[in-house]
């Protein structure tokens, strides 16, 4: 039987989703449109690939099957179109955010390949990048593979990029910016302004957990896209916030660094196996290359703090040198490991 292409990407799309209305929103296709779809597919098959009630949609065995194997077929006849017509797709990156160090990467790559095609994009999270990645439509993407509220996928692999010092902004005049740097816990005594897109699960799990951890308390929290919006939140609310310190900031904020210990927030690569891009290797190579250079990898020497499920991936043996990023068309997922992570160096769980 001959296979319609379009059938196929509705199921891989309702497989990335679970569920008819957010798949058909992707889709730009009306549910019911999707729901009659999916059922011809399947009578055409002759075996059920998704099992539905009112609450909740799942993979049958045959629909794993028939979905592993859809996303490379769509990959393929992309390819196809492109060698035939003598185009490439350029590389889609995610790079979260403006004014984040993942953004630095993207002049890097112009600097150093300058003929690698590539696209720009911003969806302010992992969380919210991870469903291109599952359907082929995002080639790279940057942010915390952790606290998704979702499994990252078994297509998916990660490299460790960076270990960020998350700092304190504050108002000029607040108390702390007297102080050089801020014990964090100190900050127990200065309720905090946390900022955050809806889109970025893993950032409200990283600073619940902070929250948790040093018995911190939250005043407020803001919904806003990008660093812009936060520090204007800070600005006009007067409370202390997380964040990078490394950046210039408007007249009436400063920047402290935390410590004892410093609260680390670590950011992957991470990208599809089953649909990778032919430049994905030379980017991700590049990225490796400038993030070591750059001893983005390295925590600080003094005391430091990540968060357990962090901790337990970034696990490594002393001194031992980190490994390359993984040859991405390579089979079945994987974390690459960052080395000279010192486990002594973190706080108790």
């Amino acid at each position: 039987m001959d296979l319609d292409l379009r059938q196929v990407r509705y199921a891989v799309t309702l497989a990335d989703e679970l569920h008819f209305g957010r798949a058909a929103d992707r889709l730009t296709i009306a549910q019911q449109t999707l729901s009659a779809q999916i059922r011809t597919l399947e009578k055409r098959l002759g075996v059920p690939l998704f099992t539905r009630d009112r609450r909740h949609v799942a993979l049958t065995p045959a629909g794993e099957t028939f979905v592993e194997r859809g996303r490379r077929l769509l990959v393929d006849a992309e390819r196809l179109v492109n060698e035939i017509t003598h185009t490439c797709a350029p590389l889609r990156i995610d790079v979260v955010a403006e004014g984040l160090p993942s953004t630095l990467l993207i002049h890097h790559l112009r600097t150093q390949a300058p003929d690698l095609p590539f696209e720009v994009l911003q969806s302010h999270g992992m969380a919210a990048a991870l469903p291109r990645l599952l359907t082929g439509d995002l080639d790279l993407a940057f942010g915390r593979p952790f606290g998704l509220g979702r499994p990252l996928g078994a297509a998916l692999a990660t490299m460790p990029v960076g270990l960020d010092p998350i700092g304190v902004i504050l108002p000029t005049d607040h108390p702390l910016a007297d102080r050089d740097e801020v014990p964090l816990a100190a900050l127990a005594d200065y309720p905090l302004l946390i900022h955050s897109a809806d889109e970025s699960a893993e950032w409200h799990d990283w600073v619940d957990q902070a929250v948790a951890a040093f018995d911190l308390k939250v005043a407020t929290r803001v919904r806003g896209h990008g660093r812009t919006s936060a520090l204007a939140a800070v600005q006009a609310l007067r409370h202390p916030a997380f964040g990078l310190t490394c950046s210039h900031l408007p007249d009436g904020l400063t920047a402290r660094p935390l410590s004892d210990p410093v609260p680390l927030y670590p950011w992957h690569a991470a990208w599809n196996t089953a649909t990778a891009h032919p430049a994905l290797n030379r980017a991700l190579e590049l990225i490796h290359t400038y993030a070591r250079s750059h001893r983005w990898h390295r925590p600080p020497s003094a005391n430091w703090w990540l968060p357990k499920p962090d901790r337990d991936t970034l696990r490594v043996t002393n001194g031992s040198p980190s490994q390359k990023p993984r040859t991405a068309s390579g089979p079945g997922p994987s974390i690459t490991r960052s080395a000279t992570l010192n486990p002594s160096h973190t706080s108790p769980a």
